[in-house]
């Protein structure tokens, strides 16, 4: 059965989304998470996902109902192309330890950072 949240609050300062269950499950999401996991094709590509990096500053300006099914997460770097269906926002919130943890992996394997005013250079020896 899909989890629907029973409230949901954009919180610009501290650039997160909560989310709240009728279970009492309450989770806090950051801007940068939920950026650099947009479901769009931008983003997850066509079956192979494009890194996402330099979004540490990135904040939510907007959240729109998509029908009975989504939230579209309108960002302050202008992304606003991903609808994050319920399914997928309960997803991202129950593992987001495990997965911000990949995602930190990822970006040092690909010798990039969440800063997009530091560039990190690999020194071959």
């Amino acid at each position: 059965m899909t989890q629907i949240p029973t409230d949901i609050k954009l919180h610009k300062a501290s650039k997160t989304l909560s989310l709240k269950y009728a279970s009492g499950e309450e989770y806090t999401l950051p801007a940068e998470f939920l950026r650099v996991h947009s479901p769009s094709a931008e983003v997850q590509g066509h079956g192979k996902p494009i890194l996402q990096f330099g979004k540490i500053n990135v904040g939510l300006t907007k959240l729109e109902p998509a029908g009975q099914y989504a939230l579209k997460l309108t960002f302050d770097d202008g992304h606003d192309s991903g609808l994050f269906t319920w399914e997928y926002l309960y997803e991202l919130a129950r593992r987001y330890d495990a997965l911000w943890e990949d995602y930190l992996a990822e970006l040092k394997a690909a010798g990039k950072t969440r800063d997009p005013n530091e560039s990190v250079v690999k020194l071959m020896l």
